[in-house]
C-alpha cells in the first residue's frame, strides 16, 4: 500500500509539473501570437497574401476575424496564466508561485522581442493559424454577439473611439510624412481637400460678376457671338432680359453650336435660374448641384443682388486641388484670365492707351 501510495504521489506530482510547464508554454505562445498579430496589421497581411507570401496567407486566415482573434488570444493568456499560478501554488510555496507567475508574464511581455516579428515567432504563428482559424469560426459569432450586447448597454458618455475630422487630417499628415508611404501624393491631396473644402465659402470660389460673360435674349446667333463665347473659356452663360440684373436663364455653348445661324438666343436658352448665397459653404453648393443636376448657380448677397456665378467645376476644383478643364475650356486658369482681363480693363480706363506685348497662352 505504501509503495502504491508513493507511486500515486509521484504520478500526480509529475502530472502537475507537466501541467505547469504546458500552461506556461501556452501562455508564452499566446503572448507571442498577440505580438505578431499586433505588429503586422491585417491590411498588410492581406497585401502580402495577395502577393503570394505563404506565411502572410496563413496568418491572414486568423487575422481576418479581427477583434475576435484579439479577444481569443487574451482569453488564452488569462486562462493559461491562471492555470500556471494555481498549479504552481499546489507544488510550491505561495510566494514562490507568485514570483514564478510574475516571471512568466515578464518573460512574455517584456523579455521577448516587442518591436519586431522574429522569424521564429512568424513561423510558429503561421503553424498555429489554421487551428486558430478553425476555433474562431465557432467563437466569432459568440464574440460578436457579446460585443454588440456590451455596446448596446454602454453609457452614451463613453466615446466609441471613432475618428473625427481633425483626427483624419492628422492621420493624412502623418501618412504623407511616412518614409514607407504607399499612397500617391496626389491622392492624399484630394483626400485632404475633400475633408476641408466645406470650410470654404461660395464667395471665395465664385467668378465675380464684373468678369462674367453674359448673353442677352435678343442677341443674334452667329459666328461673332459664337467666337466671343468660345474665347471666354466658359461653357455656360447667364442670360438676361433688358437689364443685366434681370437674369432669366442659362445658355449652354453646346446648344448654341447646334443652333442655326440667324436665330435669337431667346429660342435656344434654357429658362432655369438657381441661386445660392455668397456666405454659404461650398459643401452646401455641392449638395444643391447634386440634387438639382444644374451646374451653374447665380450667387447673390444679403441684399439679393447678383454678385457672380459658381459652377460645378469651381466646387470640384476645390475638392481635387487643381483646375478642371472641360471640353470647351481654352485656358489653363479661368480665374487668372478673368482677373487679368479685369486689370486690363481697369488700366484702360485709368491710364492712356499704350502698346503692350502681353500675350495669352492658348492650350491647343
Amino acid at each position: 500500500m505504501i509503495g502504491r501510495g508513493r507511486t500515486c504521489f509521484w504520478y500526480y506530482r509529475g502530472m502537475n509539473v507537466l501541467t505547469l510547464l504546458f500552461s506556461g508554454a501556452l501562455a508564452v505562445l499566446a503572448i507571442s501570437l498577440l505580438k505578431v498579430y499586433k505588429r503586422v496589421p491585417e491590411r498588410e497581411l492581406k497585401r502580402r497574401a495577395r502577393a503570394g507570401d505563404e506565411v502572410a496567407a496563413a496568418l491572414y486566415r486568423a487575422a481576418a476575424y479581427g477583434h475576435s482573434l484579439t479577444a481569443t488570444l487574451w482569453f488564452l493568456v488569462g486562462i493559461t496564466s491562471a492555470l500556471f499560478f494555481v498549479v504552481a501554488a499546489r507544488l510550491l510555496p505561495s510566494w514562490l508561485a507568485v514570483l514564478l507567475s510574475a516571471t512568466l508574464i515578464w518573460l512574455g511581455f517584456v523579455w521577448m522581442p516587442a518591436r519586431e516579428v522574429t522569424r521564429w515567432s512568424a513561423w510558429v504563428a503561421a503553424r498555429v493559424a489554421p487551428a486558430l482559424a478553425w476555433l474562431l469560426n465557432y467563437l466569432h459569432p459568440v464574440i460578436d454577439w457579446l460585443v454588440a450586447f456590451i455596446q448596446k448597454h454602454r453609457p452614451v458618455t463613453i466615446h466609441t473611439g471613432l475618428y473625427d475630422r481633425d483626427d483624419l487630417l492628422d492621420l493624412l499628415a502623418y501618412q504623407r510624412a511616412q518614409p514607407d508611404n504607399r499612397v500617391e501624393a496626389a491622392e492624399l491631396e484630394v483626400a485632404l481637400h475633400a475633408l476641408t473644402f466645406g470650410d470654404r465659402l461660395v464667395r471665395e470660389r465664385m467668378t465675380p460678376r464684373r468678369v462674367v460673360k453674359m448673353v442677352s435674349v435678343d442677341d443674334t446667333v452667329g459666328p461673332v457671338l459664337m467666337t466671343e463665347l468660345h474665347d471666354s473659356g466658359h461653357s455656360r452663360f447667364p442670360v438676361y432680359d433688358g437689364k443685366k440684373d434681370n437674369i432669366v436663364g442659362t445658355l449652354y455653348l453646346r446648344d448654341l453650336v447646334r443652333a442655326k445661324t440667324g436665330g435669337h438666343i431667346k429660342t435656344i436658352f434654357r429658362p432655369e435660374v438657381l441661386y445660392v448665397h455668397e456666405e454659404q459653404a461650398l459643401s452646401d453648393a455641392l449638395q444643391a448641384i447634386l440634387k438639382t443636376h444644374r451646374h451653374l448657380y447665380i450667387v447673390v448677397n444679403s441684399f439679393e443682388e447678383y454678385v457672380g456665378i459658381i459652377t460645378i467645376e469651381d466646387v470640384l476644383e476645390e475638392i481635387v486641388g487643381q483646375p478642371i478643364i472641360d471640353e470647351f475650356d481654352q485656358y489653363d486658369d479661368l480665374r487668372a484670365v478673368a482677373a487679368r482681363s479685369a486689370r486690363k480693363e481697369h488700366k484702360a480706363h485709368t491710364e492712356p492707351e499704350k502698346p503692350t506685348e502681353e500675350t495669352t497662352e492658348v492650350v491647343e
